[in-house]
């Protein structure tokens, strides 16, 4: 039964079951179980059409009217409005499937063949895997934002300028790529841009200042630092060799016992009291890590690196001292950071992998409940290309002597 009165905002929860006529095609339907919902009727190209416009809860008759004027309006124009939605749902179903992870898998496969150095593409995969992906992976690239961005770069746009900048336009030009396939509107602007976006947000990269409670030594460098390291003479020096190499806290190595190492499956297992996180962590030990280890053997029974008098471990502060002695500009503890830049900037291993080479706590209690295993073959690799990183290389110090011609 119609009710033909044009409807008044006030009573329509009162409404007895039945189908009521607001005008124009507007009707509000009212089923036997009270539910209240819109609903359009309309006649394009000779063919009579009912379009759900939402239930009253969501959409007051105000709302409904507007909606009903805006359809009127494109049917005029040939437009049919019910095609139109059931189109826009179809895309916002499409979207969902094309999240920032796969778009930019997708545009790292594409271009990977004007790449010629197969780095790059591990450096693209690495950056985005530890930075962005955690905060915009999942999310499909229609609800990529502004503020979506700024979470990703602000935890790092001061402490690592240059490796944010490197994000930030990696983010850019995978959200480019979407735009150039009609994934975003054109006309929308990338919510990663520098010029005339993010610059009026964040300060510009030349001119921010490195934090400086943990100063790190530039990966790149690290060759040459440890040439100059492996110069000194001392526990100390081999103590800080052996933190770089593993990775690890300065009081781990420190505090470090012959009973915990197993030079026979070079593995050292740190008991769960002396962790952070306290919880025991296996550290796999290159080559380079074990060569340490056996020149150090024999100092003392007990401590891998033990003071002068061989019965109390290293100080607190004498790896700190050491670097200042050879006015080196980091700390003991920035070489963890070193390491992880390295990793992100060079590798393609994932980062869950680095950060358990870390020994971090899981932040996120899913992944933490699920994570069983500690990735141990992975990071011995992964132990394995640091050290042969940190390595001087091949071809350095060599002197090549020219051969005279017989006269």
């Amino acid at each position: 039964m119609s009710k033909r009165k044009q409807l008044a905002p006030v009573g329509l929860s009162k409404l007895s079951p039945g189908k009521y006529n607001d005008g124009g095609g507007l009707y509000l339907v009212v089923s036997d179980s009270g539910a209240r919902s819109w609903v359009l009727r309309y006649k394009i190209h000779g063919k009579s059409r009912y379009m759900g416009l939402g239930p009253l809860d969501d959409v007051g008759l105000s709302r409904a009217r507007e909606i009903a004027s805006e359809c009127r309006n494109k049917i005029r124009e040939g437009i049919d409005p019910l095609i139109e939605k059931r189109a826009s749902i179809a895309a916002r179903h499409a979207d969902a499937g094309r999240s920032f992870r796969t778009v930019a898998e997708t545009f790292i496969e594409s271009k990977s063949a004007e790449w010629k150095n197969p780095k790059h593409r591990a450096q693209w995969s690495a950056t985005l895997e530890q930075y962005a992906f955690p905060v915009l992976g999942d999310l499909p690239v229609t609800d990529i934002t502004t503020d979506g961005v700024l979470r990703v770069l602000r935890p790092i746009w001061n402490t690592k300028p240059e490796t944010a900048s490197r994000v930030r336009g990696r983010i850019e030009r995978v959200l480019d790529y979407a735009i150039a396939l009609h994934y975003l509107p054109r006309e929308r602007p990338n919510p990663a841009r520098w010029k005339g976006g993010l610059k009026e947000v964040l300060p510009a990269p030349i001119k921010v200042r490195r934090v400086k409670h943990f100063a790190a030594l530039d990966f790149r460098k690290m060759s040459s630092f440890m040439v100059k390291l492996r110069k000194q003479n001392g526990t100390t020096a081999r103590a800080l060799e052996f933190c770089v190499l593993t990775a690890t806290r300065t009081t781990e190595v420190r505090e470090a016992s012959w009973q915990e190492i197993d030079l026979g499956r070079r593995l050292w297992t740190i008991p769960g009291d002396r962790m952070k996180a306290k919880r025991e962590h296996r550290v796999p030990l290159s080559d380079q890590a074990v060569a340490v280890l056996e020149h150090v053997r024999g100092f003392s029974r007990k401590w891998v690196f033990p003071t002068a008098n061989n019965d109390e471990p290293l100080s607190v502060n004498a790896m700190l001292a050491l670097l200042s002695r050879m006015n080196v500009d980091a700390t003991t503890h920035g070489f963890r950071s070193t390491f992880r830049d390295w990793a992100a900037e060079t590798t393609n291993f994932p980062r869950e992998v680095v950060e358990m080479a870390l020994a971090h706590t899981i932040q996120d209690k899913t992944e933490a409940a699920y994570r069983r295993g500690d990735l141990y073959e992975k990071r011995a690799e992964l132990m394995r290309q640091w050290a042969a990183h940190c390595d001087t290389p091949k071809a350095e110090g060599r002197r090549v002597t020219p051969l005279r011609r017989a006269s």
